[in-house]
């Protein structure tokens, strides 16, 4: 089993969302990004407590080498990973890159309408686009103040 993989499965079992994971380049700090499901109140202190002593153990127990883990909310820049993030964040504003560029632009912001057939739909300037789902490389929630 992959690290992400085994990690997820433990998240999981807990009660949460893995929203992102990241190694450093030799894999000695590993830094775990963690919600809780649909419809439920954010992440605290107390959860990433708990999530991080079950992963220390875990990775203890699978022979894991590593110096540093660090276990956090997704904040509120979150990062959108799954298919399903699209749904649930409609109607937020959202920066994103594209794997391959529209004419000469590769970077977007807009509102999230939502899905339509494994494509992401967003107001931009008042006009919904498409953008399939799998051509979109990194996108991120553009907080509100």
């Amino acid at each position: 089993m992959q690290l992400v993989e085994l990690i997820e499965q433990a998240v999981v079992g807990l009660g949460y969302e893995l929203v992102d994971f990241e190694t450093s380049p030799r894999g000695r700090l590993l830094r775990v990004f963690v919600d809780k499901p649909d419809g439920q109140a954010g992440i605290g202190i107390d959860d990433c407590t708990a999530v991080s002593n079950h992963l220390s153990r875990l990775l203890t127990v699978e022979n894991v080498d590593y110096d540093r883990l660090e276990v956090s909310s997704p904040g509120m820049d979150r990062v959108l990973r799954k298919i399903g993030d699209w749904q649930r964040f409609a109607g937020q504003d959202v920066q994103f890159k594209l794997r391959l560029a529209i004419g000469n632009q590769r970077n977007f912001a807009g509102r999230i309408v939502g899905l339509r057939e494994q494509h992401v739909v967003v107001a931009i300037e008042g006009e919904e686009r498409e953008f399939p789902v799998d051509g979109i490389e990194k996108a991120r929630l553009v907080p509100k103040f």
